[in-house]
């Protein structure tokens, strides 16, 4: 029985990604500082949890004990909150990464998963966002998660562990945390929702996200970890491939809203290629967006 790591595993892909590993049989370990809240409902009884930090390498090297493989998920995401705390999300972003890194190293792991994030590509000219591209970041965050893909690539350059990046687009689905610095937009709208208030669109709502169900993301790492096309530090993108403007989400959604101001650093568009997903991992979208959402008003008893 192979047994996982998942670091930022109470998270909220971690959290879904751990649910998914012990249906499939495997026996997985968290560390987790709990930055983003002790949420109970996150917590899996059969998995083995470990309070520590990937900032310092003594609850690394506790935690990656005995150890097959990695799937590193744990970071201070969103692209606002690192534009007002640029130092705090490079320590954990940039410094974590690469202890989960050289830890797994060490240890002698079979693979490590790295969560990355299409925030690398930035607001690029051309769609879809294909993983030739060049980098185009427009946050600290989506500097910080291409640093972490290039450390992933210099790792299996360097020392041959096997590493793979999955550049993410749009995470959401069960158990996000509508609250806080890292809440997405669907989670903000679902909980404004309930609450009898407007939803509020930044802009003009005109400007387009490729959502990705986090039951799709979770098949992807679980197909990564396993899949013998993949561990030289290759880039892959997951996106559902089917972009959605804000105001097409509003719709989805149902209620009233308000325009806001336009945040800085959000590009006007992003689009997933899924070709190389394919090839490498045998690996399609199975949720549709407008199948998300109606799955997530009954969980909200909207």
């Amino acid at each position: 029985m192979p047994h996982y790591l998942v670091t930022g595993g109470a998270g909220f892909i971690g959290s879904n990604l751990v649910k998914k590993l012990l249906v499939e049989g495997n026996k997985v370990r968290v560390i987790d500082n709990y930055s983003s809240g002790r949420l109970e409902y996150r917590i899996q009884k059969d998995a083995e949890y470990i309070e520590g930090d990937i900032r310092k390498m003594d609850d690394l090297k506790r935690a990656i004990d005995g150890i097959d493989g990695v799937f590193h998920t744990a970071a201070i995401p969103r692209v606002p909150y690192s534009i007002e705390h640029p130092q705090e999300t490079n320590e954990n972003n940039i410094s974590g990464t690469l202890n989960v890194l050289v830890a797994a190293r060490d240890a002698g792991v079979k693979k490590v998963v790295y969560s990355a994030s299409s925030s690398a590509y930035g607001d690029q000219p051309v769609s879809p966002h294909v993983e030739t591209m060049k980098p185009m970041p427009m946050s600290p965050y989506g500097l910080q998660k291409f640093v972490g893909e290039e450390y992933c690539r210099l790792f299996s350059e360097l020392y041959g562990l096997k590493t793979v990046s999955l550049r993410y687009f749009n995470v959401y689905g069960p158990m996000m945390d509508p609250d806080g610095a890292c809440a997405l937009v669907i989670g903000k709208f679902l909980k404004q929702k309930k609450e009898g208030k407007p939803m509020t669109v930044c802009g003009d709502g005109e400007y387009y996200r490729d959502y990705t169900h986090v039951f799709d993301v979770a098949r992807a790492n679980m197909l990564a970890m396993n899949s013998e096309k993949t561990g030289k530090g290759e880039v892959i993108n997951i996106g559902n491939g089917h972009p959605h403007s804000v105001n097409e989400l509003v719709k989805l959604i149902g209620g009233e809203f308000i325009n806001i101001a336009s945040r800085v650093g959000d590009p006007s568009k992003t689009e997933a290629d899924i070709t190389r997903a394919k090839e490498l991992l045998g690996w399609n979208p199975e949720i549709t967006l407008e199948e998300g959402i109606m799955e997530l008003k009954k969980e909200w008893n909207i």
